[in-house]
């Protein structure tokens, strides 16, 4: 799948985004929600992190779950996952890298259907990826803006809620980003795919939800709500994150719903004791 004859185009090495030409600055970086590295902006390719030693990381993250990430760790350590639903394959999130090897492997379990995003921090390679495995990329409309390398494979969508198949759904919360979107897949008990839309924390009891984690800016009250509220028309059990074993594995609407109620609680200043 590596063409000698493509352009060389340039990935940020801070934040993981492809750019469809050479650039002085990262626009994904600059926002207030990430960040320039301290060395200055710098930039890779995709020959450069092969040439690094860069290669595909694969693990089990759940049934029929599949995590997808980059090895040794690049970026912000982005972690894909690749759902296997009854109408085929969907990349949940993307990651900036890909090479022979990896498109093997994805091949070898059905190759992907739909690739779908939480928000700008894993567009990443996504086109990469779209083209490797003629995929369709969906992003929601209110975050356009961001889109570092414009292509036909990427798809708007707007509103709250996207049907992609009868068992997936794609919603809106509008929180992170305002085009933000967390994948619910109804199949068993259900699942909530939320890249960190919603923020599966390291004591996997709880999540969390800000508008910038890298600078802890946390997100506004109401807008909160309102996502705990869209949500809460959902049935779920496990919850996947944006990380790798970052996973709720039971009670999913509940733990959401506890989080939710104590995030407001210290956003609002109702704390006990304060």
């Amino acid at each position: 799948m590596a063409d000698a004859t493509a352009p060389a185009r340039p990935i940020c090495r801070t934040c993981g985004t492809q750019y469809a030409a050479a650039r002085p600055d990262c626009p994904v970086c600059l926002d207030e929600r990430q960040y320039v590295g301290r060395g200055g902006q710098q930039w890779t390719t995709l020959a450069g992190l092969r040439e690094e030693g860069h290669s595909g990381r694969f693990e089990e993250q759940g049934p029929d779950v599949l995590g997808v990430g980059v090895t040794p760790e690049f970026a912000i350590g982005q972690r894909a996952l690749l759902l296997r639903t009854a109408a085929g394959n969907v990349l949940w999130d993307c990651v900036p890298y890909l090479d022979d090897a990896m498109v093997r492997a994805v091949e070898e379990l059905g190759g992907i259907d739909h690739i779908a995003i939480s928000h700008p921090h894993f567009y990443s390679a996504m086109v990469e990826w779209a083209h490797a495995f003629d995929a369709p990329v969906h992003l929601h409309d209110a975050d356009r803006q961001w889109v570092g390398r414009p292509d036909p494979a990427v798809r708007f969508w707007s509103g709250r809620t996207l049907q992609l198949t009868d068992e997936v759904t794609l919603i809106n919360p509008g929180v992170h980003f305002p085009g933000s979107a967390v994948l619910h897949w109804s199949a068993g008990d259900g699942a909530l795919f939320t890249g960190d839309v919603v923020n599966v924390c390291p004591d996997s009891r709880w999540v969390t939800l800000m508008h910038s984690y890298a600078n802890h800016i946390p997100e506004r009250p109401q807008a909160v709500r309102a996502a705990a509220d869209l949500l809460a028309g959902y049935r779920f059990e496990r919850i996947y994150g944006a990380w790798w074993n970052r996973v709720v594995t039971c009670h999913g609407n509940e733990v959401l719903a506890r989080s939710v109620e104590r995030y407001l609680r210290f956003e609002e200043g109702t704390v006990p004791g304060d």
